[in-house]
């Protein structure tokens, strides 16, 4: 019975000793919590793409933006034409023009010619790009050189003639609708002065 005894004692001892088997028998650190393993690999997050800045649509410098009544011929500027205030339709080159901040003004000669002055301001281009852009039809009408402005240019198609003038980012734009080709190219180079005038007095 003793002999039994011994034996069911040392075969605790030795299942007390292999459950430790598997662990180092340091006794200051063997009742630690082991350290956590993950199951999964750690994986470095992806960097996120810099987010793309919204741009808004400019709007016309306010300096040019506040100009353009300035640069517009009055009734008193054309008044030694004759002419009087009408409804005047924009037609011909002043149509395919770029849009932009715009105003206009029309005139009727007694003999129902029609004078159209129109200036823009653009938000995103000089008034010197968009006048050297133009594509008219007709042939070229020469015109003297004008100091103060950045861009000059003039056309005749029938007895219609158009000129446009550029400084900063305005554009003065001039219609003659005459009964005469040379009527039409003798008003816009009467105008022309009065019109850089108007131009360049604008800061």
């Amino acid at each position: 019975m003793r002999h039994r005894q011994v034996l069911a004692v040392a075969a605790v001892a030795f299942v007390g000793l292999a459950g430790c088997g598997n662990r180092p028998n340091n006794l200051e650190t063997y009742y630690d919590d082991p350290a956590p393993v993950s199951d999964t690999p750690s994986a470095t997050a992806a960097p996120r793409p810099p987010a793309v800045p919204v741009v808004p649509k400019p709007d016309p410098p306010k300096a040019a933006v506040a100009a353009v009544p300035g640069a517009l011929l009055s009734d008193e500027d054309v008044a030694e034409e004759g002419v009087h205030p009408g409804a005047g339709k924009v037609s011909g080159c002043l149509t395919g023009l770029a849009p932009g901040e715009q105003r206009s003004a029309s005139w009727v000669y007694p003999s129902g010619s029609v004078l159209d002055h129109q200036v823009t301001a653009y938000p995103d281009r000089s008034g010197a790009d968009v006048v050297s852009g133009a594509d008219c039809a007709g042939t070229v009408l020469s015109l003297p050189a004008q100091e103060g402005v950045t861009g000059l240019r003039a056309w005749c198609e029938g007895s219609t003639c158009t000129v446009l003038v550029a400084k900063g980012n305005l554009v003065s734009a001039l219609s003659v609708a005459a009964s005469t080709p040379t009527r039409a190219a003798d008003v816009a180079k009467r105008l022309l002065p009065k019109l850089v005038a108007k131009l360049v007095a604008q800061r």
